[in-house]
């Protein structure tokens, strides 16, 4: 793979950071990728080569490339990060993924910060909400780690995939949401577009190994004005297993410049949920959905949205909340979903002496029934 043509383009409104990917080793289509934000941003944004070399590493390994060359000097602390980033995934592919060579040059100095700054991925879910929330209730306003910078994507779930549409009405939507809960914790909400994702649309090379390095990729294109980035955790602790946000993974993606730190994976699923309902404003607006419907926030329908529902009720929690139209969960919700796959055991199971504390057995019963048997 070879990356080049770098370029920054301003217009009256935006301003967009440009590369071309051309593959080597393999028949896939050369691709100019992009990283965009409002000018309202673009202070601190550029075009950086770290966020266009960390968010093609996954595609070249995925698509066989053997190596990836650019003329961009390369901090030599990211270098290594890579390298070590490279060996987790062979590792976890059971050397699907074999590691490549990184031809560029080597950068003798980092970009500096006047002043330090702080940042995070707010998608508007349970895991960027409760970080945030632990974050402004655990650093004072005057401490370089009091986050101030909150990065909303487009091109990540919504628009993420080219034959789902780019849902721009769906994005801005969400967009008002946030919103709303960004301006009541005093953080600056940055909507970012990309297309680092079209790269290649493998669902499972997303979930498992790519979109924790596509949200790194972002960060390094603001590293002329943060130098720590938070990502909130998928899983906790008991529960770690490959994905494409791990905390062995994030922070191996960090530059001498720019720090990424995977956060609160101390934390259940279930105290995460705890920690943002009692902040109401977030209560009210945080969304989970990956449906991405036209005409509502969350759409009380797919896997995601009845799993965080049925949470919601082992904690007597589901009617007080307006994120979702509906205010109750069947078992014919959960029985429509294979709730053994993709890891989702771990989230359903701690909620089953929960719901029976709540004087919901049908629902208890549902999830063992589905449960029984699996480890």
């Amino acid at each position: 793979m070879r990356i080049s043509k770098f370029n920054l383009i301003q217009d009256k409104e935006n301003i967009k950071a440009t590369a071309m990917v051309s593959f080597e080793d393999c028949d896939q289509p050369e691709k100019q990728i992009f990283i965009k934000t409002s000018n309202t941003y673009g202070k601190g944004f550029d075009v950086n080569p770290h966020a266009f070399l960390v968010g093609c590493l996954l595609p070249a390994l995925y698509f066989g490339e053997k190596r990836i060359v650019m003329d961009e000097n390369i901090c030599p602390f990211l270098k290594e990060g890579l390298e070590t980033a490279m060996h987790i995934l062979f590792d976890w592919t059971k050397g699907q993924y074999t590691p490549l060579k990184i031809e560029t040059p080597t950068a003798s100095e980092t970009r500096q910060i006047t002043i330090p700054r702080a940042a995070m991925f707010m998608s508007g879910g349970v895991d960027s909400l409760a970080a945030l929330r632990i974050n402004r209730l655990h650093y004072p306003q005057s401490h370089p780690g009091y986050v101030k910078d909150g990065f909303f994507l487009h091109g990540f779930d919504i628009g993420g995939v080219v034959e789902r549409g780019m849902k721009y009405p769906v994005f801005d939507r969400a967009v008002d949401a946030i919103s709303k809960i960004t301006h009541d914790a005093k953080l600056s909400l940055i909507p970012v577009y990309t297309n680092i994702r079209h790269l290649c649309d493998e669902r499972v090379l997303w979930l498992d190994s790519f979109f924790g390095a596509v949200l790194a990729a972002i960060a390094h294109s603001f590293a002329s004005s943060i130098d720590l980035v938070f990502i909130g955790s998928s899983y906790d602790i008991p529960n770690l297993h490959p994905c494409g946000s791990h905390p062995l993974l994030d922070p191996e993606y960090s530059s001498l410049d720019l720090r990424i730190r995977h956060r609160d994976y101390q934390l259940s699923r279930i105290e995460k949920i705890k920690i943002v309902s009692q902040w109401d404003v977030a209560f009210q607006n945080f969304r989970v959905c990956l449906a991405n419907v036209p005409d509502r926030l969350n759409c009380g329908n797919c896997e995601k949205c009845v799993r965080t529902m049925t949470e919601l009720t082992a904690l007597g929690l589901l009617h007080k909340t307006r994120a979702f139209v509906e205010d109750e969960i069947t078992p014919a919700h959960i029985a429509q979903f294979d709730i053994t796959i993709r890891v989702r055991p771990p989230f359903y199971r701690p909620l089953i002496p929960l719901l029976r504390e709540q004087g919901r057995d049908d629902l208890a019963r549902a999830i063992e029934k589905q449960l029984k048997g699996v480890i």
